[in-house]
């Protein structure tokens, strides 16, 4: 890319044109989303060319976080006929990622920047590569499920891209991550009105966006007689993590700014509980360790309010709390739990995560450099092609399908951004740059402990924030080590 964009302006036009008429007349000739490609690529090139005069790409990123944050993911379509299913979030962040691509190639003022986190970003890449040269018979017979799913994490990539190279400006930034926070207050409040009256205000979006076609309710879940929720999510774990993901946002934004934060806050927060997952209450917990350790005298003055949030809690979700403690408390014990194998379940489907483990590092070890082949695990109660069960462990997964080199990879990628996070809040020498960069890592990290309880990037809504995060990470340490911001550089730039 760096190469390319080396060339004069006019050439890169030039390939840039070159390139969508060749994609156009592939699609043409196959017949298949010419409907859908020629508009994207006209749009992307006009947009790109007069991109400075009409819009700032914090518009599109937030048009992105809108769209994920409020279109709920497999429930609604768009019309058309494609071999993939053609929803709206695909469509924006397909429009926003041409036309950052195009602006790459004719502006000069928009450039492929280096980020803090790009060594094991460019090793996962490598490793998804090498686990499909490794693996040609499997991929070759589920190229179509490959392709797709190399597709959708390029997405996520692209997007990450996007947001930590074309956010610049603390007050871009800030827009970006009040955005989210206040989308995810919305979505929490959104919850807490579905759990007390079972009714969805997501499942009717197409009464006011006539060209959604809704694809019908989700089936619901309980956990001890109570429904667990899904809000705009995919499902109740997954709303869980999202929610969870935002609420150090909200904590950052009372702090430093205005304590009417603190409503968004415990919007998130009961929203959180409203999903009865397990799974947001152990990254909720992961959270305050973090602000512990970073923050431990604000941290500390704070537990007077738990006893206040508990009942705020208990009054808008009845019976949630209760039902977490013995979902983490069950009789015989947690592990025990999830170790079970009942005689009734289709192995492909469900068998207790604990039980897993040891079976799936077994098969792990027969491919264990670069993994069975990214995409060639097909899991999902629907999915009629399915070859392997699911796991509810994304870092399972992760070995699984990029080998012990891109599980490496991937704890460098953690480990790399909440270290960095961390230093920097340690480091900064503004009360608010230091509570901002604890709320990026303690986002972060409990988003990574979430992935051993969930396949996190198997639900859209919460990967997208999880990368959008680490994108404004990247954008925030650049902004930070800026020469503007004076001393500070050289200390947060190790």
């Amino acid at each position: 890319m760096r190469a390319l964009l080396g060339a004069s302006r006019q050439d890169s036009a030039v390939i840039f044109v070159t390139g969508a008429l060749a994609l156009l007349s592939v699609a043409v000739v196959s017949g298949h989303g010419v409907k859908v490609l020629a508009p994207l690529t006209a749009i992307a090139g006009l947009a790109a060319a007069s991109r400075r005069a009409v819009i700032g790409w914090q518009r599109l990123i937030a048009l992105i976080v809108l769209v994920v944050m409020f279109v709920p993911i497999s429930r609604y379509k768009l019309p058309g006929s494609l071999p993939f299913d053609l929803e709206l979030y695909r469509v924006v962040v397909a429009l926003c990622l041409l036309i950052w691509i195009a602006s790459l190639l004719v502006d000069s003022h928009v450039k492929l920047t280096s980020t803090a986190f790009d060594p094991p970003l460019l090793l996962i890449l490598a490793c998804v590569l090498g686990s499909e040269v490794t693996n040609p018979s499997r991929v070759g017979e589920w190229g179509s499920q490959v392709v797709k799913s190399i597709t959708f994490f390029l997405s996520f990539v692209l997007v990450y891209y996007l947001t930590a190279t074309t956010i610049r400006k603390r007050v871009d930034a800030d827009f970006l991550l009040k955005l989210l926070t206040i989308c995810g207050a919305v979505v929490g409040a959104f919850s807490v009105f579905e759990q007390r009256t079972h009714y969805n205000v997501f499942d009717h979006l197409h009464s006011i966006l006539p060209f959604l076609t809704f694809e019908g309710p989700i089936g619901y879940l309980t956990l001890g007689g109570n429904l667990r929720v899904y809000g705009s999510s995919q499902q109740p774990i997954a709303l869980g993590a999202a929610l969870v993901v935002i609420l150090p946002f909200a904590v950052y934004f009372a702090r430093v700014s205005s304590r009417r934060w603190w409503l968004a806050a415990v919007l998130l927060l009961v929203g959180a509980f409203a999903s009865g997952s397990r799974t947001a209450i152990v990254m909720l917990t992961v959270e305050v360790i973090v602000f512990l350790c970073l923050k431990p005298a604000e941290t500390i003055r704070l537990w007077p309010a738990l006893i206040p949030a508990l009942a705020v809690v208990h009054l808008a979700v009845p019976g949630t709390i209760g039902s977490l403690k013995d979902a983490f408390f069950p009789k015989g014990g947690l592990i025990a739990q999830q170790s079970k194998f009942e005689a009734d379940y289709n192995p492909l489907l469900a068998g207790g995560r604990i039980r897993l483990i040891k079976p799936m590092l077994n098969e792990a070890s027969q491919k264990p450099v670069f993994g069975e082949g990214y995409g060639t695990r097909i899991t999902g109660f629907d999915s009629p092609d399915r070859n392997a069960p699911i796991l509810d462990d994304q870092w399972l997964n992760n070995v699984l399908d990029v080998g012990f080199v891109g599980l490496g990879a991937w704890i460098w990628l953690i480990v790399r951004a909440s270290r960095k996070l961390f230093r920097a809040s340690r480091t900064a020498e503004e009360v608010g740059d230091s509570w901002l960069f604890a709320a990026l890592c303690a986002s972060v990290t409990s988003f990574a402990v979430g992935m051993l309880t969930f396949d996190a990037f198997s639900f859209t809504q919460a990967a997208f924030i999880f990368w959008i995060v680490l994108g404004l990470s990247a954008a925030f340490l650049k902004i930070a080590t800026s020469p503007a911001s004076g001393a500070r550089a050289e200390v947060l730039a190790r």
